[in-house]
């Protein structure tokens, strides 16, 4: 290397310590006035709160902050504050007056966009208080809740509204002792259909509600899976389909008796309703070391991939018109989806159109029977 070179060299590394020298010292200073603002026992105080904590400076940088707040992306331990809350802040100290809003934070370069809930309070001239939460959550429970009781009121309109037009007919025909019996047998259908759908959104509310599993129990898979069967049999018979239960152990599994065999019957009924007459549905349980999967498998219509990722959801249906005539309600997959994730399991399906589908709840193995 030349004496040029060399000259180059040494200028760029004493400019890059002097810039490094400088930093440190800016950040040292920071720090001092950091400590000046902000006592040693306040810091600690607001270190250890749960929620994201920043006192705010009137520069648009944070005195001081902790790791829930580092955590939502509002501030970081150099100082830099989130806009958002810089432009609260300013808000707070023009008002005088406590300034709440919810500010989005991009979590990464890449990360998603959270809704972080920010109050910020003004202490004096010099510093605010800001408390964040995140609310992501909450707003995505809201509209959750929101949208169910959109979806309950319109439901519940459908049978109601039969129901009284089938008794108007009734009123309009009662000189017509078969054309009142007809009435009849219509308005019982829509009565059953009310009824369940009832008895559905009570145990959707109550699963989501996360009261379901309070008193686990060892639990017989094979006994659910017949529990099951008998209780869809007679339906079965109606449409000559045979019942096949494929079990070669008996596994146990820890949780609610009752709930499970609602979510295994819920399969077997849907089973049933979307085969054909003639045909066979079949549960099969299988276990491993430490799972252990019921499996309901028919010969139906089949669900198309489009509607296979929807099909656990609230008021789904893949086929409307078909859900009338077989008193479908909407709810019973996601039923089973939430009994699922009350024991720690899941559900999932295979389906193919015109073949069949096969519906796999998997849970925890408790131990295996004598």
């Amino acid at each position: 290397m030349t004496s040029v070179g060399w000259l180059v060299a040494a200028l760029a590394f004493g400019a890059g310590m002097l810039v490094g020298t400088l930093l440190l010292r800016r950040r040292a200073k920071q720090d001092v006035v950091a400590r000046a603002l902000v006592p040693h026992r306040t810091r600690q105080v607001i270190a250890a709160l749960q929620s994201g904590a920043v006192i705010v400076r009137p520069d648009r940088r944070a005195a001081f902050s902790n790791h829930s707040a580092a955590a939502l992306g509002i501030a970081r331990p150099d100082g830099a504050l989130h806009a958002g809350v810089a432009d609260l802040a300013e808000r707070a100290w023009r008002t005088g007056e406590v300034v709440e809003e919810e500010v989005e934070v991009r979590r990464g370069v890449l990360g998603a966009v959270i809704q972080v809930h920010v109050r910020v309070t003004p202490i004096d001239d010099e510093l605010a208080l800001a408390v964040a939460n995140d609310n992501t959550e909450q707003r995505a429970a809201e509209a959750t809740r929101r949208e169910f009781a959109v979806n309950v009121s319109h439901e519940l309109k459908t049978p109601i509204g039969a129901l009284s037009l089938l008794a108007e007919n009734v009123e309009d025909a009662s000189d017509e002792p078969e054309l009142v019996r007809q009435f009849a047998v219509k308005m019982r259908r829509e009565a059953r259909r009310l009824t369940k759908l009832i008895q559905e959104i009570i145990e959707i509310s109550r699963l989501q509600g996360g009261e379901s599993v309070l008193d686990h129990e060892e639990v017989d898979v094979v006994g659910v899976v017949h529990e099951a069967f008998e209780g869809a049999r007679l339906a079965a018979e109606n449409k000559r389909i045979e019942l096949v239960a494929d079990v070669r152990i008996r596994p146990l599994v820890l949780g609610d008796r009752d709930l499970l065999v609602m979510a295994v019957r819920n399969l077997v009924d849907n089973a049933i309703a979307y085969s054909d007459a003639g045909a066979r549905v079949t549960a099969s349980v299988t276990a491993k070391d430490e799972s252990v999967s019921v499996a309901v498998l028919d010969q139906g219509i089949g669900i198309d991939t489009k509607d296979q990722e929807r099909i656990f959801e609230r008021f789904y249906r893949t086929d409307p018109a078909r859900a009338r005539e077989t008193g479908g309600t909407g709810l019973g997959l996601s039923i089973v989806k939430h009994v699922a994730l009350q024991h720690s399991g899941a559900v999932t399906v295979w389906s193919q159109p015109s073949v069949g589908s096969t519906f796999t709840i998997t849970l925890p193995r408790y131990q295996e029977s004598p």
